[in-house]
């Protein structure tokens, strides 16, 4: 016995299948990062991302994840000055120390 065509159609459509269950599964979407620039006046949502934590996180986990995120971009170790800011804007901002309209970068 060989192979007939019905056989050749329905490992093809098996195929095609699996490959289109695949892309679904781990398409763009699930791996999309932010698109965007700054805002004028940062807002929470901003700041939680800039930091990598949810809009309602505790001090402590706030803390942490500002010292994670400013020793990959701080200044002296070859990181922006800008984005040190920015990410001090970001802490500031959800530890309650500024108010939402008042960017330094207006």
């Amino acid at each position: 016995m060989g192979i007939t065509p019905v056989t050749c159609f329905t490992v093809a459509a098996a195929a095609l299948g699996c490959r289109y269950i695949v892309r679904t599964l781990t398409g763009p979407r699930l791996r999309k990062f932010y698109q965007g620039g700054f805002e004028k006046v940062m807002t929470k949502r901003e700041a939680a991302l800039i930091l990598g934590v949810r809009e309602r996180s505790d001090m402590e986990k706030i803390k942490q994840a500002y010292k994670r995120v400013m020793l990959a971009n701080h200044p002296d170790a070859g990181g922006s000055p800008f984005l040190a800011r920015k990410i001090n804007e970001a802490k500031d901002l959800l530890l309650r120390k500024t108010s939402a309209s008042g960017s330094v970068f207006n």
